[in-house]
């Protein structure tokens, strides 16, 4: 017998990553080893349980799922994520597939969904639900007339500061969650400013759940 998959399931609310986990723990071939409520500590437990597979979570506080995801496919090049969220969402989609994610996954199909792709990972398959196929051929379309897409206007880390800043937390805080000293952080949130043309947090916020970033 070839060892279960080992799985990293990350999901703020107790109640969906109970159900998910039943979903998954319900295969032989398949085992949950660690559970994270927010971003940060799943990259905390992946570092530390060194799992096969992550299933992350859009929204989540800290670090997002799409943060962590990056974060992941940084320090960890050999682990499989994938993203399952409830919202069919192009722009969630892309970035998830820029951070890295070999799938994505919609809470609301994940009974009929997960196993499969979770399994698809695994060999190194890419795993995407019949909207997110459609989408992806649309936008290849659309940049191909367009000749390209414009850049984010922030950094992956100047994303991440922005969040945490936007959540309420402390310099010290962010620094602490991002393993960068205080310093950076300020220069960080001095670069968001001015790159997003923001005057103070509130602005910084306002642009945070536009964004999609936080939720309101």
């Amino acid at each position: 017998m070839t060892e279960p998959i080992r799985i990293l399931l990350a999901d703020d609310h107790a109640l969906v990553r109970r159900g998910v986990r039943l979903i998954l723990d319900s295969e032989p071939d398949l085992r949950v080893v660690a559970e994270a409520g927010d971003g940060a500590e799943a990259v905390e437990l992946a570092r530390e349980f060194r799992p096969d597979l992550a299933v992350l979570d859009v929204a989540m506080p800290r670090l997002t799922g799409l943060q962590a995801a990056r974060e992941l496919a940084r320090t960890l090049p050999e682990l499989r994520i994938l993203i399952l969220t409830m919202h069919d969402n192009e722009q969630y989609f892309f970035e998830a597939l820029k951070a890295g994610a070999a799938g994505y996954v919609l809470k609301s199909l994940a009974d009929r969904d997960l196993i499969d792709a979770c399994r698809a990972a695994m060999r190194g398959e890419p795993f995407l639900y019949p909207g997110a196929v459609t989408a992806l051929i649309r936008s290849y379309l659309d940049q191909a007339r367009q000749g390209g897409a414009p850049e984010t206007v922030l950094t992956p880390r100047e994303e991440e500061v922005l969040k945490l800043v936007a959540e309420g937390h402390t310099s010290r805080e962010i620094g602490d969650t991002l393993f960068i000293s205080v310093k950076t952080v300020e220069r960080h949130r001095a670069n968001i400013l001015t790159k997003l043309g923001l005057k103070d947090r509130l602005e910084l916020t306002r642009y945070a759940i536009r964004t999609g970033l936080i939720e309101p």
